[in-house]
């Protein structure tokens, strides 16, 4: 394969790695994690969207269920809540300029250029992020917390699909590793 058709390629690459998040966490550093085996889900007191809320409980027992704890109902030796919001994506700028040097045959040059994007699509993309909330449930204190975001056109299929992977991502940093 020739450098020049490998270059397109690599940028391609380097691009799409920049689009992806990576979750955050945070946790007492303090807490012995390896003594937990069971949760209960605490939805929040008040949202004005139970769809994504329900996503999200699902989305959370269904990953932790798969790393091997149990849900129960009472006495679970950690409890879940959550909370999300949604924003307007950002609109990037459709301005550019360029720089580019170039020879034909004997001669070279210089030259400097401006393009003016227009945005194609639908200008309703919309970013989610969610927050999980790990708690101690004998003080009722925070142990473990992780949050990551995701962006979406419409709900539906597609919406909960990101849901799910979006919190599998999160929780797939829970319990830390010290």
């Amino acid at each position: 394969m020739k450098m020049s058709a490998l270059i397109p390629l690599l940028i391609t690459c380097l691009m799409l790695s920049a689009c992806t998040s990576k979750p955050k966490s945070d946790y007492d550093t303090e807490y012995d994690f390896s003594q937990l085996n069971s949760f209960e889900t605490v939805s929040p007191s008040k949202t004005n969207d139970p769809l994504s809320a329900s996503r999200i409980e699902d989305a959370i027992a269904a990953a932790l269920s798969k790393q091997g704890f149990v849900m129960v109902q009472q006495q679970a030796d950690f409890n879940v809540t959550y909370s999300f919001k949604v924003e307007n994506k950002p609109k990037k700028s459709g301005l550019s300029i360029g720089l580019g040097t170039g020879t034909w045959g004997s001669s070279g040059g210089v030259s400097v250029g401006t393009s003016v994007g227009v945005p194609i699509g639908s200008d309703t993309a919309q970013i989610q992020t969610i927050q999980i909330d790990i708690i101690n449930p004998k003080t009722n204190k925070l142990i473990w917390r992780g949050t990551d975001k995701f962006d979406f056109d419409a709900g539906g299929e597609e919406k909960t699909a990101e849901t799910q992977k979006t919190v599998t991502k999160i929780l797939s940093q829970f319990p830390p590793h010290k």
